[in-house]
């Protein structure tokens, strides 16, 4: 996310990757291209919140309360689909919980992501680490489109809403609110796989932002 001229906005992960921090900016990516999301009262949690796929010892994720996700997507009626957006719902989730703890390692999203996305991943997280910052606020995520190709690929297109998106630095504790633009919208392909416990992973994550797809 690239919203704001602060430090955060300055850190680029990777040449490769092209991903920052902050909540609006560049006009692609491959990865992590979004921030916390603050600002926003602190609304309950809503969401579609398909079941989960059967994983066992799934990470348990318990977020801060100032960050609350809306999940507009739609139960499909198909077992595996629904699957592929309830466990893509958990490791967005689980890259907060990560930035939150300040831990590249944390065990809960390196549940949910392999390979080119999982480093790049641990990338994103590190720059927030290194800039003693987290995410806070309030996420919506919507426009999805879900195909599973077979037993064990999947891909989802859809949409994220950071309008209400600010970063927090943790020492002093300071949200930086900025102003919405075009770029706080931005359109996401996620490549996932099914992982060794089941569910479904992350691969690879590309990000367009400002799309028109996306904004309202």
């Amino acid at each position: 996310m690239n919203r704001r001229p602060t430090l955060l906005a300055a850190i680029t992960l990777t040449a490769a990757a092209a991903l920052t921090l902050s909540a609006c900016g560049g006009d692609s990516s491959k990865g992590e291209d979004r921030a916390g999301v603050a600002g926003a009262d602190a609304a309950t949690e809503k969401s579609a919140s398909p079941t989960a796929s059967a994983a066992a010892d799934r990470p348990k994720i318990e977020l801060p309360s100032d960050l609350t996700y809306t999940f507009e997507w739609k139960k499909t009626g198909d077992k595996e689909k629904d699957a592929v957006l309830a466990d893509r719902e958990q490791s967005i989730k689980a890259v907060d919980l990560a930035i939150a703890h300040q831990d590249p390692l944390d065990e809960a999203y390196l549940y949910f992501y392999e390979g080119e996305a999982a480093a790049q991943t641990q990338q994103y997280i590190e720059a927030y680490v290194k800039a003693k910052a987290r995410t806070t606020g309030a996420y919506r995520y919507y426009g999805e489109v879900v195909d599973v190709s077979d037993a064990d690929s999947a891909s989802l297109v859809y949409c994220e809403d950071q309008s209400k998106g600010y970063d927090m630095y943790l020492k002093p504790k300071k949200i930086n609110k900025t102003a919405v633009t075009k770029n706080s919208y931005v359109l996401y392909s996620a490549q996932m796989s099914r992982g060794e416990e089941g569910a479904w992973v992350v691969e690879k994550l590309a990000s367009q932002r400002g799309s028109a797809k996306c904004r309202p």
